[in-house]
Formats: C-alpha cells, sequence, structure tokens
C-alpha cells in the first residue's frame, strides 16, 4: 500500500528549534520524528512511501535514502513553492493513480494508531475519504459526524457565532485513508489544503467519513507538545 507524508512546511511555531532543521528531523527519543511515522506506516503494511519537501531537503534525503533500512521504498517530491496538504498529494498524482486506496499522513504527527483498523472501516463504508478523528474543546473546525461515522458537519475556521451550544468537536488528526478519486477535487498547478478546499467539499458528496482515535496522538507543533512527545516515548521504552 501507498501513503505520503508531508514533510514541506517550515515549522515556524517551533521557532529556533527548526530555524535549521526541517520539523521531521526533530529528535523524538533518540531519532528524528519521521523515522517514527516511517515504522508506524511500515507496521500497517504501507511500505512505498512518497515524502514532499521544500525546506532544506537534504537533511531529510540524506538520512532516509531510499528508505531501505526502515522496510519501506521511499520516493521525494520537491517543491520550489509550498502548495499546502492537498496540493502536495496533488502535485504527486502519477503516485497514487491506480491504487485502491491510499494514506495522508502529516509529517508532524506522532501516533501509535491501529491503521490496518482504519482501512477496514474505510473500505468496508467506501468512502472517498476517511479521517481520523479526536475531541477537542474549540478548534479550528467544527465536524459532526452521524451514527455510521459519515461526517455531515465539516465548518474550517467558523465564525465565532458559529460555536454557539457547542463545548466540544471531533477535529481532524492529520491522517486520512483516501480513495484516489480525491485527486479530482485537488486543483492542479497550485496550493490547497485539505480541510478548507476539500474536504468541506466532500461533505454532500455522503463519502467523508470519520475514524475516532483510539491510540496516542501527538502534534508536534510547539516546544511544549515536543517535550511531551520525547517524554512519552522515554517513558514507553522504560517501561517496554
Amino acid at each position: 500500500m501507498k501513503a505520503m507524508v508531508l514533510c514541506a512546511g517550515f515549522g515556524t511555531r517551533l521557532g529556533d528549534l527548526t530555524r535549521e532543521v526541517p520539523k521531521p528531523m526533530l529528535d523524538v527519543a533518540g531519532k528524528p520524528l519521521l523515522e517514527h511515522i516511517l515504522a508506524q506506516l511500515a507496521r500497517h503494511g504501507f511500505t512505498d512511501v512518497a515524502v514532499n519537501l521544500h525546506f532544506k531537503p537534504e537533511l531529510i534525503r540524506d538520512y532516509f535514502g531510499d528508505g531501505t533500512k526502515w522496510n519501506v521504498r521511499l520516493n521525494y517530491s520537491y517543491e520550489s513553492a509550498l502548495l499546502g496538504t492537498a496540493g502536495g498529494v496533488k502535485n504527486f498524482e502519477h503516485f497514487f493513480r491506480g491504487e485502491r486506496d491510499f494514506l495522508v499522513h502529516y509529517g508532524d504527527i506522532l501516533t501509535d494508531q491501529d491503521f490496518t483498523a482504519m482501512v477496514e472501516f474505510h473500505r468496508k463504508r467506501r468512502a472517498m475519504a476517511t479521517l481520523l478523528v479526536h475531541e477537542r474543546a474549540r478548534s479550528n473546525s467544527i465536524l459532526k459526524l452521524n451514527a455510521e461515522g459519515r461526517i455531515v458537519t465539516f465548518l474550517e475556521r467558523p465564525p465565532a457565532d458559529a460555536w454557539k451550544g457547542i463545548e466540544r468537536t471531533w477535529v481532524n488528526s492529520g491522517i486520512c485513508i483516501c480513495n484516489p478519486e480525491i485527486l479530482d477535487f485537488i486543483p492542479a498547478g497550485q496550493a490547497a489544503d485539505f480541510p478548507k478546499d476539500v474536504f468541506v467539499k466532500l461533505v454532500s458528496s455522503g463519502r467523508l467519513f470519520g475514524f475516532p482515535l483510539s491510540g496516542y496522538r501527538c502534534a508536534v507543533d510547539s516546544a511544549e507538545r515536543l517535550a511531551e512527545a520525547r517524554a512519552t516515548l522515554a517513558s514507553r521504552s522504560k517501561h517496554a
């Protein structure tokens, strides 16, 4: 199975930590964050992996090479200008055409989620896209699921009055399983993001689903979250 890990961003919210190093190369328990992601993908049968690059791409390419050491085959997609989460996938469209499904994984997400179960859920529902979701108080989006797990509301960066009466909502966890049909909904040759440019439009199709998070997840998007990820993995290693 194929997957793409999105690694082209600058990671500016981490300040000096990512001034000279791409965020996926930050050390977490003695390994780059991306190394943990690749190991998790390989465990669930995702052995052909694309990685998009922009900021200091040589640091990622030189470390991971062709991916053999991590039991994956790596393919690199360099972006001279950032294309966003969806645009980066569209830019490597040829890699995914002809596949039954593929996975998209943000490059700053550390998780032990069961991707195999997520793929089964996706295929059973014949979804175009299945998002890994978790509950959180306030976020950039309001996302509602029905009893089948179908996403019936997806509001990206809604106005303040949309939050009236809502204390907690499902939110996008930064990982999704996609049918190649989704590529037709992404504009070519321009920047585009999955939440605001693709997922919002797919709600009316009835083929956008949410799969609730059941494992550990940490978005390494701040110095505090990086410290949390390091502490969690160090603790797990100690008790393994």
